[in-house]
């Protein structure tokens, strides 16, 4: 039988692993850039959610780890997030990043220059996702990393089977605050983000997995594309 107060003290240390995480990550630490402390500090001001330490640090891990050489972002924001993918991709890969807010994409571009990344490095598109992704060559890319509108992120998903190479990665980030896990969320967001993740789970196509990184990570592996 648990012992009183096993529930409190429970919840109390998984906030600290959190704290933990979070802080051992964190670029304002001596060995990562201040320019990414600063880029957080300007999203605060602006209203922006920016991604987490804990997942910045794995888009870079992952960009590393499929050796990205071409690079969709979904939500440049004021660049944390690509500036992180950068960081994991190959000497000479390109990131493609579009977001509605051209203002933001100033930002963003202001933040690559300042970590060193040439400006060929970057290509910024201001418009809509599903407007753009439409354009650009199949298998051609290996990660296509989203944090925007979860209305669209089925659309979204579909393009991605398009673009991404085998082995390519889809990511959508900050899931969990569309309130996907909660059963009596019903509003067009939560469901989309449901929708998004049963059709990752249930298409043998793609290999499926829900993280519990900052606001929440689902992603997949594109295996192979049926016709």
């Amino acid at each position: 039988m648990p012992q009183k107060g096993h529930g409190a003290t429970a919840s109390a240390a998984s906030a600290q692993v959190v704290t933990y995480a979070e802080e051992f990550l964190d670029e304002s630490s001596a060995d990562r850039p201040t320019e990414m402390r600063a880029a957080r500090e300007r999203a605060a001001d602006l209203g922006i959610n920016a991604l987490s330490h804990q997942g910045a640090s794995l888009l870079e891990l992952l960009a590393a780890s499929v050796q990205a050489q071409a690079v969709i972002e979904v939500g440049t924001g004021v660049g944390v997030s690509g500036a992180s993918i950068l960081a994991g991709m190959t000497p000479g890969g390109v990131l493609t990043s579009i977001d509605l807010e051209a203002e933001y994409q100033r930002y963003a571009r202001e933040l690559f220059e300042s970590l060193g990344h040439p400006h060929q490095q970057t290509r910024l598109i201001a418009g809509r996702a599903l407007d753009v992704l439409p354009r650009f060559s199949d298998a051609a890319y290996d990660m296509l990393v989203v944090d925007a509108d979860p209305a669209e992120y089925p659309a979204i998903l579909v393009q991605a089977k398009r673009l991404l190479r085998i082995g390519g990665l889809v990511i959508f980030n900050g899931v969990f605050a569309s309130g996907m896990a909660d059963p009596s969320a019903r509003d067009y967001e939560a469901i989309a983000v449901r929708d998004t993740a049963a059709e990752l789970r249930h298409d043998e196509d793609w290999l499926p997995s829900l993280l519990t990184v900052g606001d929440g990570i689902l992603l997949g592996s594109l295996r192979s594309r049926s016709t």
